[in-house]
């Protein structure tokens, strides 16, 4: 129990550490966040200056997707295009507590090659 505690300590410390680097350099420029549980994976491009959310995806709700690294991809694709939509273009990656590898880099390469910069 004691160890457990541990590490959800330490990803709290890591996903706020992330979180207050990407918003001191940020400067405006909206921030791509990810969340992922065991069955899907959610991705939105949040404005934290005006403090709503611009563009959302997730596997949620979509039968013939998941949250592996397939649907992953899927979901970055699909914010990437929503995002050229609003025409939002730049954006600043936040991978939260988790580490950038597997479901969250497949993600970010999507949205990459769909025509997100970050």
């Amino acid at each position: 129990m004691k160890r457990q505690k541990q590490i959800q300590t330490m990803r709290k410390r890591r996903k706020f550490r992330v979180r207050n680097h990407i918003r001191r350099t940020a400067h405006g420029v909206p921030r791509l966040s990810v969340f992922r549980s065991n069955n899907h994976i959610y991705a939105q491009i949040i404005d934290d200056t005006a403090g709503e959310t611009l563009v959302s995806s997730s596997t949620l709700g979509k039968s013939d997707l998941t949250g592996n690294r397939k649907g992953a991809a899927a979901i970055g694709k699909e914010l990437a295009e929503k995002a050229a939509d609003k025409g939002i273009d730049k954006v600043v990656f936040d991978r939260g507590a988790y580490r950038f590898h597997g479901r969250i880099a497949a993600l970010a390469e999507a949205a990459r090659a769909a025509g997100l910069k970050f």
